[in-house]
């Protein structure tokens, strides 16, 4: 069963999760991958993750986002995060990542964070 799903959404590719915790190191490799091979098929540059149902996620998942968001810089793809639950979010503040990730409130308002202009863009 794959652990990711993807749709696009005018220029943006939504990629979800089809678990609620994602704890299992074999189910976090699989995860990672499917991240990773992902990042090419957002083809305007622009990556939306909905956290929609993930409740909890460990450590070594969190080092799997951080990877992707390594990716995604290489290949100067937009990464942003939404529906983060308040249990993931509290991690990625405790662990000083609300600050590497561009954390948005719900999915639209994540999809609309893309078309904002940059003040020097």
């Amino acid at each position: 069963m794959a652990a990711i799903t993807t749709q696009i959404n005018g220029e943006v590719l939504v990629v979800g999760f089809t678990d609620s915790k994602i704890l299992d190191s074999q189910r976090i490799e699989q995860v990672g991958k499917e991240l990773q091979d992902a990042v090419p098929q957002a083809i305007h540059k622009k990556l939306l993750l909905n956290f929609r149902g993930v409740t909890f996620m460990s450590s070594a998942m969190i080092t799997k986002l951080v990877m992707l968001n390594k990716g995604c810089k290489a290949k100067e793809v937009t990464l942003k995060f939404c529906e983060v639950s308040p249990n993931v979010l509290e991690v990625f503040k405790i662990t000083k990542l609300n600050k590497l990730f561009d954390i948005q409130g719900a999915e639209e308002k994540g999809l609309a964070s893309f078309d904002k202009k940059k003040w020097f863009g």
